[in-house]
């Protein structure tokens, strides 16, 4: 079946600044992206998003769409599939899916995980990486872990793909599974605790300390210490740092020794910027680090405060806490930003996927002018 994954509104706003760039769908959250997610079961995707997104995330010739933050499930599927003409399948105000003119609604009565809140991406992440995990590897044999020198407990929870990598490191599967994805290394002296996702050709480098529940999406590395943190690809943080309760878009730069603080010193709940509301908002949680739009970067030594928002394209530096939240686009750090101007963004963004043998085209350039626009309101200090 043909389906498009549509953008709710409110969840789209709730989720920024990674939806700047991407569908919902497109947010990784377990080994896959939600919409890869579907694709596994089966389904052909298009995308209903914001206009400026249209060129490259199209949509398919087809009337049936689907919720774009909510995650698949077997029962889903088949609930989809069974929809008539015009039918719409909802769980009491929430729409899931829509077939036609959605005139006739249909109750879904099973439970169901649909993605609300930056924060829930780290907050689910161990739970969809089981699903994932479950998903992917079902009926399949693992490659075997062949280098003498690695120690592997709960080996059955232990998956990786064609051409993974594995030496001299600890991996600990017995809480959670741990997936290797192809051509994928993790380098001597690595200790891992599952939930673990790494995903194709992304690296743990030597040393590095992964306590679980985490994402390392394509084409990434990791070093320091990780915990809980969903990163969606082409990212490094490959030095020494600790990345905890965090969510790091695409195209990402942490330099070495960043760190991000998770917990506040009273340990009360943490607020995080909402581009709804345009303030902070309570999540409700003790534990909440770094959430960091796409193509942005930061500084050696760098420190990030407890529920902090770095938005598209920033380049964070300098010495001190910068503020909880920084707007897309910004240059500096705690002692003060300027704008980081679309030329001086362009250079940086070709060399950087340049090295990953991808163009910075004109595709990419229109959506970043557009979101350029989009977040000229947060950056104040133009307008002085």
């Amino acid at each position: 079946m043909h389906i498009n994954l549509f953008d709710p509104p409110q969840i789209r706003e709730n989720l920024l600044p990674f939806t700047f760039t991407r569908p919902v769908a497109c947010i990784r959250i377990g080994i896959l992206t939600i919409a890869e997610k579907w694709e596994k079961y089966g389904f052909h995707i298009g995308f209903e998003t914001q206009e400026y997104l249209g060129k490259k995330f199209q949509a398919l010739p087809t009337n049936v769409k689907v919720n774009g933050a909510l995650c698949p499930s077997k029962e889903l599927a088949e609930a989809i599939l069974a929809l008539t003409a015009d039918a719409k399948l909802v769980s009491g105000d929430t729409v899931l899916a829509v077939s036609g003119n959605g005139s006739t609604a249909v109750n879904f009565e099973g439970a169901f995980r649909m993605i609300n809140q930056p924060w829930e991406i780290f907050q689910f992440n161990k739970e969809q990486i089981e699903a994932d995990f479950a998903l992917i590897t079902k009926g399949r044999t693992s490659q075997p872990i062949t280098d003498p020198h690695t120690v592997v407990y709960g080996k059955e929870n232990v998956f990786l793909e064609e051409g993974a990598s594995i030496r001299a490191a600890i991996i600990n599967a017995e809480n959670g599974p741990v997936y290797i994805g192809k051509n994928a290394q993790v380098h001597e002296g690595a200790i891992i605790s599952g939930a673990f996702a790494l995903c194709e050709g992304s690296h743990v480098n030597m040393g590095a300390k992964i306590k679980g529940d985490s994402t390392v999406g394509p084409h990434s590395k990791v070093g320091g210490e990780v915990s809980n943190s969903v990163i969606f690809g082409f990212t490094n943080k490959g030095h020494d740092g600790f990345l905890g309760n965090s969510v790091i878009g695409e195209w990402c730069n942490l330099g070495a020794d960043t760190n991000t603080s998770n917990l506040k010193n009273n340990y009360a709940p943490v607020k995080l910027w909402n581009y709804t509301s345009e303030r902070f908002v309570q999540t409700g949680l003790q534990f909440c680090g770094l959430m960091m739009g796409d193509h942005a970067k930061c500084g050696i030594n760098t420190m990030f405060n407890t529920g902090t928002v770095v938005g598209v394209g920033a380049n964070v530096f300098g010495a001190g806490f910068p503020k909880n939240f920084i707007p897309s686009f910004s240059w500096g750090g705690a002692t003060g930003l300027i704008t980081f101007q679309s030329r001086k963004f362009y250079e940086v963004a070709e060399a950087v996927m340049q090295r990953r043998g991808l163009t910075f085209d004109d595709t990419e350039k229109e959506i970043i002018d557009r979101i350029f626009e989009i977040t000229a309101q947060y950056r104040t200090w133009d307008k002085k």
